[in-house]
């Protein structure tokens, strides 16, 4: 829709132009979405069936709302699609301080403003993008910056008396009038500023150091908080959660095929070439963050952000990407070692408790990404029941690979290899590359290589094989003379 070609009040009046709230705009625009089957919150996965019908209805309901979740669960991103339910265009008094309707001027400038001037008053119209504001609570921020405080400078320059509503100098809330304005980590605030925000979310207006006029205010309030228990850096006084309509709580992913869309989305995977994440080790990748939420060494008040995942796909495509400056390969397709090389992907993404912490985090980390091959393993490869099926070597399927190992051959892996010389290295083992094929459904020498190296790992995590890592280098032995060792 293209900019209105409307200059003044008068103009406004003869296009039949009405007043509304932004909430009724809101509410109008939502419902005609939902009637065409929109999607109402673009790059929001996971949340159809869970979050979004709760928010929708808090728009319906015309509710300021709170999204309460861990980090990393979207929430910024969603409180920022509320803008879309906005109209495209929307007028505005020129430099009204609020943002003025033409309509229903509600502070003391534009109302002097259309009794001076009548239906010549100017007009502006603001897109949707103007009229969404948002601050991140910190415990230095003021009441003079949410809200306003009076300016004797500019009283004193204008000639104007203190007691002129005119002298006030309008905080971010009142001037994001007219619009959205959102409030990130709400429970960093002081105690003393949330109460500040008491009576505009009750009475829709606000007062500034006691001045004697009510200025209405036509704005949604959104907030986002995580739980109470995830920070002592403070909590959310209970008069003002009260006054909150809607608290609609976020949460992780569900399933890994969501899990794994939305790291698609956000990750910056598409390099100066592409690169081949096959499906096997993108689900490998994203199983780390599912067994991070679930793991004893990991502090579930603090969650498990899905960024984790993200900075991990991240580290492993740059630390292939460097091993090709190096070696002179050129196909975009990383190895299992680089799971390794990302470590700091993960340990920057977790708290520990107070197990984890025994341990360390590089510990921690390497157990997650052990966990997550064992899980996705057994999703591809058949059970390997070490218990009823009599010597592992038997085994149909592992049987020529561990057997390999266990008649003392090693394989020795470094992370700086070219690949032709590391697929060469994986093909001394029997049937390593036969077995990939088989059951990963592997279409070249890359992709068949890294299912090697998978089954590698999984029969490791198994206890079938024994690794020993020390500074990019990797030797697969024999379990059993290794535990001897």
């Amino acid at each position: 829709m293209n900019k209105p070609d409307l200059k003044i009040l008068g103009d406004l009046k003869k296009a039949n132009y009405s007043y509304e709230t932004v909430k009724e705009e809101m509410r109008r625009n939502i419902k005609q979405k939902i009637k065409n089957k929109d999607n109402l919150f673009p790059g929001i996965i996971g949340y159809d069936h869970t979050v979004s019908p709760h928010v929708q209805n808090a728009v319906l309901s015309k509710h300021n709302m709170i999204l309460l979740g861990l980090r990393g669960q979207a929430k910024t991103k969603l409180i920022r699609s509320l803008g879309q339910l906005l109209d495209e265009w929307s007028p505005a008094i020129g430099n009204s301080p609020l943002n003025c309707h033409p309509l229903n001027p509600n502070c003391a400038y534009s109302k002097r403003l259309v009794a001076e001037q009548g239906d010549n008053t100017t007009i502006v119209w603001r897109h949707r993008s103007e009229r969404y504001h948002e601050k991140l609570a910190t415990p230095d921020v003021s009441i003079a910056d949410l809200i306003g405080d009076i300016d004797p400078i500019k009283a004193a320059r204008e000639k104007r008396d203190l007691t002129d509503e005119e002298v006030i100098s309008y905080g971010i809330i009142p001037r994001s009038s007219r619009g959205i304005f959102a409030i990130n980590e709400l429970p960093d605030l002081q105690a003393r500023i949330q109460v500040g925000l008491l009576n505009i979310l009750e009475e829709n207006d606000l007062q500034i150091r006691g001045f004697p006029v009510r200025i209405p205010l036509d704005l949604v309030l959104v907030f986002t908080a995580n739980p109470e228990d995830y920070t002592n850096r403070g909590n959310i006084i209970t008069p003002l959660k009260d006054r909150i309509d809607s608290q609609i709580i976020t949460h992780y992913p569900r399933s890994l095929a969501e899990s794994l869309a939305i790291t698609s989305q956000e990750s910056w995977i598409h390099r100066d070439e592409t690169t081949l994440l096959p499906l096997f080790y993108r689900e490998t990748m994203e199983s780390i963050a599912f067994i991070a939420r679930d793991s004893e060494y990991i502090d579930k008040s603090s969650g498990v952000s899905a960024r984790l995942t993200i900075s991990l796909v991240e580290n492993v495509i740059s630390n292939l990407e460097r091993r090709n400056l190096m070696t002179g390969d050129t196909i975009m397709i990383p190895r299992f070692s680089d799971l390794n090389a990302a470590v700091p992907a993960i340990t920057g993404k977790i708290e520990l408790a107070y197990e984890g912490e025994r341990e360390g985090l590089s510990l921690v980390a390497a157990n997650l990404i052990g966990r997550g091959v064992r899980k996705i393993f057994t999703n591809y490869f058949p059970k390997i029941d070490k218990a009823d099926s009599g010597p592992v070597n038997s085994d149909p399927v592992f049987g020529k690979i561990v057997s390999f190992f266990s008649e003392n051959n090693l394989l020795e892996l470094s992370d700086e290899t070219p690949f032709a010389e590391h697929f060469q290295l994986l093909n001394t083992v029997p049937t390593l590359a036969e077995t990939a094929i088989k059951y990963l459904n592997t279409q070249s020498n890359e992709e068949t290589a890294l299912g090697m190296e998978f089954i590698l790992e999984g029969l490791h995590q198994e206890n079938l094989i024994a690794k020993e890592s020390l500074d990019g280098l990797h030797r697969y032995t024999d379990m059993m003379a290794t535990l001897l060792g």
